[in-house]
């Protein structure tokens, strides 16, 4: 009694952390060519390497539109500015999934 009730409590602490470990906002990823060659890394390690090279290309992105406005002399436009950063940080997202083995499921 006491071994399976040891063995029940571990299964939940499992359970928990790995429930941590589920985004709910992740796109499904699609290995472009599994039996051929294979992706780099899992899934859920290459968004999360995706979407610190997309957020760095969304702060990049915001970081050049002012210094093109400030060197041109127009004013900071803050619609355009987050769409141009917006799409910078799609781009690079999908780039680097690419780059991955992997492509978002449509």
């Amino acid at each position: 009694m006491p071994r399976s009730m040891v063995g029940a409590f571990a299964l939940c602490v499992a359970v928990a952390a790995l429930a941590g470990c589920v985004d709910a906002n992740m796109p499904t990823l699609v290995p472009v060519a599994a039996p051929f060659d294979p992706p780099l890394n899992l899934p859920g390690v290459a968004h999360r390497i995706c979407v610190g090279d997309g957020n760095f290309m969304y702060r990049e992105a915001k970081k050049q539109y002012e210094l093109r406005a400030g060197m041109g002399g127009y004013p900071i436009d803050p619609a355009a500015e987050e769409a141009t950063a917006a799409a910078a940080a799609h781009r690079q997202y999908v780039t680097c999934l690419s780059s991955q083995g992997y492509r978002i499921a449509r």
